[in-house]
């Protein structure tokens, strides 16, 4: 699977090496594909095994098959899915080929032992993840259109990590229940242009650089620990010691102290509690010696559940405004609502964990990246996000970077987790 090089680009549109891919899992999982139905969307599939009891509502699974490119010097060709002290090398070990593998993997041996499910189980894999999210946007909308409803969906996300914040003890399961909001913004400062030879008073560029300093440097979003960080928090209290397990215990009554400090702990522990900005790609004059008549950056928005799109953006604007630079909106995202970590799905995975990963603890996060799964709020009340490998900091770090790697132990409990998690649905 890792040899496939199944690498997505917003202007690809041959996609027949995703064709390729789906003709290997055929051959990879015979007896799951025999029995099921499967559909092609432009590229993506999706796979229904079908349960003894039409009436109950089915669960959906998803693990995305396209990846990004795999520029830079890698320990290993990219695509050689080379094995070396115990890990396997390759873009898409981690996001997430192998969660597929485990995901489909699961199911094939629980055909192959002659196992019905009671509820259908669908299986979504896309080639759109990494850029337009058009799979999963087409896939749901038409699983709404027939009227299909999960009892709950599960996608990649968070994964087993040791020590997540400084002072939790112990290996964690981070079970993502949302996922910020993704909005791409323009943002243009105009001029009559000229030779930069007699320059004038603030240029575009120098506006648009003024702008980008102040984005960074005031407080435009507001910060808020919401329920499912204070359940994170209250649950990692539990490892903790000495007064930090006090202030964790209780995020409500240390709210104020807990928005300043967890920014400093990680930018991912602050990125949880607010929409942030950052900005991604910029154009000015077509030659050196000339002011630009338009210049312009684009910023990619992330905005949270509190404050929202609407309130995110507003608050860009006016501070564009201030540095007379114009704010246009590109794309606006799908926004996600955030799911309940009290519900039997969540506490259905919490299971799988203990039953998987002796002593791992099981905790709610918000997601700061985007994922299929937003899109499949058209078709259920509770999406998870959570990929059943343990890893190292170093391993994440790999994901759309050089030298992505996995353990090869990691792959039989993942395996071990998803049967689980069809069995007992």
């Amino acid at each position: 699977m890792i040899r496939c090089e199944t690498v997505s680009s917003g202007q690809s549109v041959d996609r027949g090496v995703f064709y390729e891919f789906h003709a290997l899992l055929r051959r990879l999982f015979p007896r799951l594909f025999s029995i099921s139905s499967l559909e092609e969307f432009s590229g993506s599939l999706l796979l229904v095994w079908h349960g003894s009891d039409p009436e109950a509502e089915p669960i959906l699974l998803m693990n995305h098959h396209d990846v990004v490119e795999a520029s830079g010097a890698w320990r290993h060709p990219p695509f050689s899915a080379a094995v070396e002290g115990g890990k396997l090398y390759g873009r898409g070990t981690l996001d997430t080929k192998s969660g597929l593998y485990a995901m489909l993997r699961a199911a094939e041996e629980l055909a192959l032992s002659g196992f019905v499910p009671t509820r259908d189980v669908y299986f979504v894999s896309t080639c759109t993840e990494e850029t337009t999210g058009e799979g999963a946007d087409l896939i749901s909308a038409e699983l709404a259109r027939r009227g299909v409803r999960f009892a709950f969906a599960l996608d990649e996300g968070g994964m087993i990590l040791s020590e997540p914040i400084g002072g939790a003890k112990g290996a964690f399961a981070v079970v993502g229940v949302g996922e910020k909001g993704d909005a791409d913004l323009r943002f243009v400062a105009r001029s009559s242009g000229g030779h930069a030879s007699t320059p004038s008073k603030n240029t575009p560029l120098v506006r648009l650089g003024k702008f980008m300093a102040a984005a960074e440097r005031k407080k435009l979003f507001r910060a808020k620990l919401s329920p499912t960080v204070c359940a994170m928090l209250r649950e990692l209290s539990r490892t903790m010691r000495g007064p930090l397990r006090f202030v964790f215990g209780h995020p409500r009554l240390f709210s104020p102290l807990l928005v300043r400090v967890m920014p400093a702990v990680s930018g991912a522990a602050g990125a949880m509690l607010k929409s942030t900005l950052a900005f991604t790609m910029a154009s000015g004059s077509g030659a050196p010696n000339v002011l630009p008549s338009e210049a312009w950056v684009i910023g990619n928005l992330r905005y949270s559940h509190h404050q929202g799109r609407d309130g995110s953006i507003e608050a860009l604007r006016r501070l564009a405004r201030r540095y007379d630079v114009e704010c246009e909106i590109l794309q606006s995202g799908f926004p996600s609502p955030i799911s309940d970590h009290r519900s039997d799905a969540f506490r259905l995975i919490g299971r799988a964990v203990s039953a998987t990963f002796e002593g791992v603890r099981t905790v709610p996060y918000v997601m700061t990246a985007a994922s299929d799964a937003r899109y499949m709020s058209r078709v259920s009340d509770v999406c998870l996000r959570f990929t059943p490998f343990r890893v190292s900091d170093e391993q994440l770090e790999s994901i759309h970077g050089i030298d992505e790697n996995i353990d090869v132990s990691a792959l039989v409990p993942a395996v071990d987790f998803y049967k689980y998690v069809i069995r007992e649905a």
